[in-house]
């Protein structure tokens, strides 16, 4: 497991198979509580930019992926469910089903147009 002072990165065991959904993803979550990610501290803002940069050392050895998403989700409509901040990293393949699409891509299609306008 890598971390700091402030943070840590996790990864279920499943994420580690390659060639699986989502091989190689993990989270960068503060070791204190924080809901969100706004309510993090500077020194945690700067602790997990800094373990980002390990994480992608390590991720680049050890799955060699293409490309990378990397997000938080906020608040239960942003599609938060556990309530304690974490940073998603996603290493991204050429050979997936959805290679070349980034994270806007499923909120610009029609199902995603709101209901009330």
């Amino acid at each position: 497991m890598l971390s700091n002072e402030h943070c840590m990165f996790l990864q279920m065991e499943h994420f580690q198979v390659k060639g699986s959904q989502l091989e190689g993803a993990g989270l960068i979550v503060p070791k204190q509580h924080r809901e969100t990610v706004f309510d993090m501290t500077q020194e945690e803002w700067n602790a997990t930019y800094t373990l980002l940069q390990e994480v992608k050392k390590y991720l680049d050895e050890k799955h060699q992926p293409q490309g990378y998403n990397l997000g938080w989700n906020c608040g239960e409509v942003g599609g938060q469910h556990i309530f304690h901040a974490h940073f998603h990293v996603l290493p991204r393949y050429e050979d997936e089903a959805l290679a070349g699409k980034g994270i806007r891509s499923m909120f610009k299609g029609n199902e995603n147009k709101r209901v009330s306008y």
